[in-house]
């Protein structure tokens, strides 16, 4: 699995300018809320004008489409093992967030062979060439084949709430993945907060942990408040962001899709430099040569 990893890094290297980013949402332990801030972001980032795909990973355990309020006939694990193409196990919901559900009972759990990895990272390209953003609402916890697909992916959204042991957690999944692969880029976002204090000091011991003991810059996204509409919403199978519009978390959420943005141009910028002095040194040395 890890040389078709590193397949799919040199591919992005290779491809930079024509592809979306890839982003996982991940945390160091379960019930954190990662699922219901993948649907809410990515409806955000639909409703900005960009082209969203999630990809269920919870295998077996997904919710994805329980939350939209869909339904889903077929899962990820029907394309994994071959058994349908990407776009047969495509839906998507009102708001224009296409996603791939990850299947729900234990039975739809799978065995993660070098083939099935494979096909997941021949997917993976392909979406990429199609969508500006892949969202990947990953399983709490990390095994070896999630690792080798986040240390292939470009950026990393960790979610924590104020508990120490969900802080905790979420600074050793960065440890590890970070040890893997010191480039990756990290956004840390504290959910359920009890006010805006508790939120600012979660992500604060987050970035502060990282900095001084693995010298890594992280991005701080924010915080979201515990607000009761969320629970309303999940009851209705629907998103809060489209059914509470006016809520405080629905507000502070768009403030979240719009620094993520925001970052995501400065991280076009950069690119595009890195782009343009690779050019320059290239012609700088062809024209050396014609000289000599």
């Amino acid at each position: 699995m890890k040389d078709q990893a590193e397949k799919l890094r040199q591919s992005m290297l290779e491809n930079d300018a024509n592809i979306g980013r890839s982003i996982a949402v991940i945390s160091g332990k379960g019930g954190v809320g990662k699922s219901n801030f993948t649907t809410n972001f990515a409806t955000l980032l639909a409703k900005s004008g960009k082209k969203v795909v999630i990809l269920d990973m919870d295998i077996g355990m997904g919710n994805v489409h329980i939350l939209v309020g869909k339904s889903a006939k077929y899962s990820l694990k029907d394309y994994l093992d071959g058994n349908l193409a990407l776009e047969d196990v495509m839906f998507s919901t009102s708001d224009g967030v296409n996603y791939i559900s990850g299947g729900s009972g234990m039975s739809s759990l799978m065995d993660w062979s070098p083939v099935v990895f494979s096909r997941l990272i021949t997917g993976l390209e392909t979406l990429q060439k199609e969508y500006d953003f892949v969202l990947f609402d990953m399983g709490a916890g990390i095994v070896e084949w999630s690792l080798d697909l986040l240390t292939s992916l470009d950026e990393l959204i960790v979610i924590s709430t104020a508990e120490p042991t969900s802080i905790m957690d979420a600074y050793s999944m960065m440890k590890f993945i970070h040890l893997k692969d010191d480039s990756k880029t990290f956004y840390i976002l504290c959910n359920r907060a009890f006010n805006t204090e508790e939120g600012q000091d979660t992500t604060k011991r987050l970035k502060t942990v990282m900095e001084r003991f693995l010298e890594k810059e992280v991005v701080v996204l924010g915080s979201l408040p515990e607000d009761p509409v969320v629970r309303q919403a999940v009851r209705q199978q629907s998103l809060f962001t489209t059914l509470y519009p006016d809520a405080p978390i629905t507000q502070t959420m768009h403030k979240i899709v719009k620094q993520f943005l925001n970052h995501q141009m400065e991280i076009e910028e950069v690119h595009a430099a890195e782009k343009s002095n690779k050019f320059l040194s290239k012609l700088k040395s062809i024209f050396s040569k014609g000289r000599e």
